[in-house]
């Protein structure tokens, strides 16, 4: 699917669906079309949520906020198949790596997309009973479009189809997943995998001094990377939505989470999220880090950086 740009849409056939949702599935959303406007960066990319209130305590504003559906190429294009991967190499894909290079010093080209820096005290992650007064689901979509005054067959249509076919999607083995269309349904999620009293830290990548516009270029490891003691984590992802729809999961075995700092050659600086997936044996050979790798499932752990608008949870070390 194109979000944006030059190319037609298509409608996904099951294949295409596949390789997105299995993209989805890797804790990787860059910049799915923008469709949230961008807040002012606070200068923090954790919060301390004590048990994470159901009861947003970072907004007080009711107001029923629609973010308009900007139609920009995303990584669940079904353009990032393996197959269209064996022939160019597309750069929202630079966020992958190998855990060798996850180094103090290392240089990889990177692209670090754009997104909201605090995207749960966003006026566009609504409240539970905004969100539940509208249909969420595919079998609804003429009455969702109907209720944003989306025209059938448009691009924003079709965005949105795509949203909802992921959210509806079967999760992989080992995973737990849902999409969060509220903060209480993000809340929920989080204490069914993290506990229902546990204390949970929200983290994010965010920029600490940037250019005028994010563009791909050569990123330099220039703190060395802490890795972030946790058994348990939960990755949300921002997806294409009049509002902030979080798709959420987390995966059973070995993965690592880090936090380090790269500087970018046009004086970018971003404190950054990493994952690391050691075990990747039950992945499909059709998967895209594969390709941009150039390695087999299990032949080695995948690592990605969470771009700026997703959001990482997991226990907070009072509660390890």
């Amino acid at each position: 699917m194109t979000c944006k740009g030059n190319n037609t849409y298509q409608l996904m056939d099951s294949k295409a669906l596949a390789s997105c949702v299995l993209l989805l599935h890797l804790l990787i959303v860059l910049g799915a079309c923008d469709i949230i406007p961008k807040a002012k960066d606070s200068g923090t990319n954790a919060i301390g949520l004590q048990g994470m209130n159901a009861n947003n305590p970072h907004r007080n504003d009711k107001t029923h906020h629609v973010a308009h559906v900007h139609e920009k190429k995303s990584m669940h294009d079904p353009s990032l198949s393996s197959s269209h991967m064996m022939h160019q190499m597309d750069p929202r894909t630079t966020v992958f790596f190998v855990l060798d290079d996850l180094k103090l010093g290392k240089t990889m080209s990177i692209l670090f997309p754009e997104g909201d820096p605090n995207p749960l005290s966003s006026p566009y992650l609504w409240p539970r009973e905004q969100a539940d007064a509208i249909p969420f689901s595919l079998a609804k979509l003429p009455q969702i479009l109907q209720h944003f005054s989306f025209p059938q067959g448009s691009r924003k249509a079709q965005v949105m189809e795509y949203t909802l076919r992921a959210c509806e999607s079967e999760p992989m083995k080992g995973e737990s997943k849902a999409c969060a269309t509220s903060y209480e349904s993000l809340v929920d999620f989080a204490q069914k995998i993290l506990g229902l009293n546990t204390d949970i830290e929200v983290l994010s990548t965010h920029r600490l001094a940037k250019s005028n516009a994010a563009r791909l270029q050569n990123y330099t490891i220039t703190e060395a990377p802490e890795r972030i003691s946790t058994l348990k984590i939960v990755g949300c992802h921002t997806l294409p939505y009049p509002f902030i729809v979080f798709g959420c999961h987390s995966q059973q075995g070995d993965n690592r989470l880090y936090r380090t700092v790269l500087s970018g050659e046009n004086g970018d600086r971003v404190e950054a999220i990493a994952v690391c997936h050691m075990d990747t044996s039950q992945w499909s050979h059709d998967h895209v880090s594969f390709r941009v790798l150039g390695i087999e499932p299990g032949a080695a752990p995948v690592c990605h950086f969470f771009p700026a608008g997703d959001v990482v949870l997991v226990p907070s070390t009072s509660s390890i």
